[in-house]
């Protein structure tokens, strides 16, 4: 059973060189801005930490693995300042991402959308069931995916997200991810996905810590200027948010 916590849950395990960070939330391990916060912080504490080589990220439950920004806290932007600050949230956890010096391995089991495929492109290898569908569903809200698509671009190309994005109420397959990159492996049976996923990311967590830190930083070579850029996307955002049309759209979830 998933939290019930309003603000959510993120709970990490140490183990033989490799950290397991889980978050979860009640609205299908979405995120408000104190998760993103906290999983932002929890990244940057990992990666000094040398008793690690490894982290996994993963999420509550067996059903979506995140469904993206918090619908209750995008009503609740009131100014451009608001707006700026809640999506900059995303773009915290991706820079401490692409800087941690530990490689990243993520466990998506289902449904991704938005906010959610951004973390999963942040990651360095990603292991998906077959039920992983992905969606960047931004427009029909009003906004766009502009905060993540600099993480999502990096892995699938110009072509891919171009195709996502402009169909954004059409889900795209676990198989059509793994095919563009965004998804390393996809198992069509869970059992089988966590066996592979820990035999491999022992083998990982043994190999040298040093040449796994220096491969990273070539493999994220070009992003350096991502500190400023993912910011800037964030304060547009967050001016789109405030957009008649966005209201409208956000106040069709509200129940």
């Amino acid at each position: 059973m998933g939290t019930t916590r309003e603000n959510g849950s993120l709970y990490t395990k140490i183990d033989n060189k490799v950290a397991t960070i889980e978050f979860g939330h009640p609205a299908s391990n979405s995120f408000v801005a104190e998760l993103l916060d906290r999983l932002t912080l929890e990244f940057k504490k990992l990666s000094e930490n040398n008793a690690i080589t490894v982290i996994v990220l993963r999420s509550e439950g067996d059903r979506a693995f995140c469904a993206g920004a918090s619908f209750d806290e995008l009503m609740a932007v009131s100014d451009l300042d608001e707006g700026k600050v809640f999506f900059s949230g995303f773009a915290h956890v991706i820079n401490a991402m692409r800087q941690c010096k530990k490689v990243i391995v993520g466990r998506v089991q289902g449904k991704t959308v938005g906010g959610g495929v951004g973390l999963a492109a942040a990651c360095d290898y990603v292991y998906a069931s077959e039920a992983a569908s992905i969606r960047l569903s931004e427009l029909t809200i009003g906004i766009a995916p502009l905060v993540i698509a600099p993480a999502v671009e990096r892995k699938i190309g110009t072509a891919a997200i171009s195709e996502l994005s402009l169909a954004p109420t059409e889900w795209k397959n676990a198989y059509w991810a793994q095919e563009k990159g965004l998804f390393s492996k996809v198992f069509d049976d869970m059992r089988e996905l966590d066996k592979e996923l820990d035999f491999q990311v022992q083998k990982l967590a043994d190999y040298n810590p040093e040449a796994l830190e220096e491969w990273k930083k070539v493999l994220w070579q070009g992003t350096d200027h991502w500190n400023e850029l993912l910011v800037e996307r964030a304060a547009i955002t967050g001016r789109l948010v405030l957009s008649e049309f966005t209201r409208n759209a956000l106040s069709k979830f509200k129940k």
